[in-house]
């Protein structure tokens, strides 16, 4: 796809998150905490199950799939919004469509693997005698790579309906990273056709992600609840603790922003809701994961002893 530009406007300038040059540094070193704690606590559990065969395993699988994924949508916007801090707020119009781009990419195939390790977590408690089978590494993979090619296409979407927009005078994106909505904002020409395709995508991106994993959960629930010791349903319990926990951040934090941008004059408020699910989200993750597993808290044990001696 080429990335041609038949607009007058040559480059965006990012509002980000505030104009008032007095919370400039605060924010900056706020951000650059949580981007520092995102790429530490990701790569760290990317590593962690890496090296340690003892994670790999179906859940540790998608587990590292979803640090890759928080990880690389992090560094597609977080470095430019932390430079947008401290000096000028520009950025090309190549530069903000690839931004679009990969930032779609990341979050639709993020949902995606959100649903797997829903699915992971069904075949293991309603099914745990055919789990190595249905869930064997060529299957696991194969699931992998279809998340990541539906990511894929929702992105192409998105950015090839962006493609055909002309940008004449306005060129002020009311946000911190170039998102579909504040971009469709500057538009001089009709936006009908890449609203409907937003919708669409988004819509059946939702739709399927959060039908699939309620569905997986209420099959979960019935299951546990026919387990007859109350350690049996406690331990069923813990095993789904932190993915139900990751689900409910991701999702309801998306939910929020979407549903505050979708009211007239409200895109600047959204640029606020939408930190949560872009920065802190992703921060949160490997920490949910960790503190929370006793495979993880083992494996880390066992490494750092290894590094010690």
């Amino acid at each position: 796809m080429t990335l041609r530009n038949s607009s007058s406007v040559t480059e965006f300038i990012l509002v980000g998150l505030s104009e008032q040059p007095e919370l400039q540094l605060p924010l900056f070193l706020l951000f650059l905490g949580i981007y520092v704690f995102t790429v530490v606590g990701n790569l760290g559990l990317i590593s962690l199950i890496g090296i340690n065969s003892s994670l790999h395993t179906p859940m540790y699988f998608f587990l590292f799939n979803l640090s890759f994924i928080d990880l690389c949508y992090s560094c597609v916007f977080v470095p430019k919004m932390l430079n947008d801090f401290v000096s000028k707020s520009i950025i090309s119009y190549v530069g903000c469509i690839t931004q679009l781009f990969f930032f779609c990419f990341f979050v639709n195939s993020e949902c995606y693997v959100l649903v797997l390790m829903a699915y992971d977590r069904y075949v293991a408690i309603c099914n745990p005698l055919l789990y190595m089978v249905t869930m064997s590494p060529r299957v696991c993979f194969l699931l992998m790579f279809g998340s990541y090619v539906v990511g894929f296409a929702g992105a192409l979407a998105h950015t090839g309906s962006m493609l055909r927009l002309t940008f004449c005078d306005s060129n002020v994106i009311d946000h911190y990273l170039c998102e579909v909505l504040p971009v469709l904002q500057l538009s001089c020409t009709s936006t009908h056709v890449n609203k409907l395709v937003f919708f669409i995508v988004v819509g059946i991106t939702i739709m399927l992600s959060s039908l699939s994993i309620i569905i997986s959960y209420a099959l979960i629930l019935s299951n546990i609840l026919r387990i007859p010791s109350a350690e049996g349903r406690s331990k069923a319990f813990g095993t789904c603790g932190s993915h139900i926990i990751a689900v409910a951040l991701f999702f309801g934090s998306g939910a929020f922003t979407y549903l505050t941008t979708s009211f007239p004059g409200s895109i600047n408020h959204g640029r606020f809701a939408s930190v949560f699910y872009t920065n802190v989200v992703p921060m949160l993750n490997p920490l949910i994961y960790s503190l929370r597993n006793k495979d993880v808290k083992l494996a880390l044990g066992k490494t750092l002893k290894t590094v010690h001696f």
